[in-house]
């Protein structure tokens, strides 16, 4: 047999690339499992180590910036990155430069050294705060998604509330203006057009919101603006808050129409 290298990993290696020239990749990758079975403790700790540092800095790793985490001498620490790069963990990229993690330093790191466990309060607080992020957008394009449909369905002004948001849509303005009732009287219109503005939370506030579609005609508005018109509402809920979505006419509007047309796009967003 051939006279053993220095090492009995580096003897390992030599036996393998001489017993088996035709198969040396399939050589070397049973060599991995060997040096991720025979690394020393002190070894995994310090791969972990620097492969964690470079993670974080993108920087090659010195021994002086591990020196604080181990409780031995720089030239120990040293001789084991030596090692490491022997065993083909760690490389070199400049003479004078520290150790980066070769493609196998980070394999055994993957497959023996990561814990999940470590990172899963940071990851989970950050996940859930971009989730609620995330549903409260998906909320928000789905509310003006059903106002915008509402609105093509009655010649009104479709509006809804946003759970868990102080914000309202509403669209279909130039619809009710066109009405002959207030293009008669352009006081009852600009009355509309600041409740919309101004007032539409407030209003909705002061009505008596549920599953049911409530009707509000003339003077049981609790806004003067708008006693010319009539209100349709109905409640409906995302992930257990509520919401409300409505159209706002004349009072000569089509209530039957529009008490279908309401109950449809109600229930299509509370399906969403």
């Amino acid at each position: 047999p051939p006279k053993a290298v220095e090492g009995p990993r580096t003897s390992v290696r030599g036996y393998l690339l001489l017993l088996f020239p035709t198969f040396g990749q399939l050589a070397l990758s049973c060599l991995f499992c060997y040096n991720q079975r025979y690394m020393n403790e002190r070894q995994s700790r310090l791969l972990a180590a620097i492969i964690e540092e470079f993670i974080a800095t993108a920087q090659p790793i010195g021994s002086k910036q591990l020196h604080d985490g181990f409780a031995v001498s720089g030239a120990t620490i040293r001789n084991e990155m030596r090692l490491l790069g022997d065993e083909g963990f760690l490389e070199q990229p400049h003479i004078s430069a520290g150790r980066i993690p070769t493609s196998k330093g980070y394999q055994v790191y993957v497959r023996t050294m990561v814990d999940p466990g470590k990172h899963e309060k940071v990851v989970r607080k950050q996940f859930d705060t971009l989730r609620e992020q995330y549903f409260q957008r998906k909320d928000q394009e789905r509310v003006f998604d059903a106002v915008a449909l509402l609105s093509h369905m009655s010649p009104n002004v479709a509006f809804a509330s946003v759970p868990h948001k102080e914000r309202i849509y509403y669209l279909g303005l130039s619809n009710v203006l066109k009405q002959p009732e207030f293009a008669a009287d352009p006081s009852l219109a600009s009355g509309i057009a600041e409740v919309l503005e101004e007032h539409l939370h407030e209003f909705l506030s002061s009505l008596e919101i549920d599953d049911q579609i409530r009707y509000y005609i003339g003077e049981e508005h609790v806004l003067q603006q708008i006693q010319s018109c009539a209100v349709m509402v109905k409640g409906y809920k995302v992930r257990d808050e509520l919401g409300a979505i409505g159209i706002l006419g004349p009072m000569r509007m089509d209530y039957g129409y529009n008490t279908v047309a309401l109950d449809l796009v109600a229930d299509l967003l509370k399906s969403g």
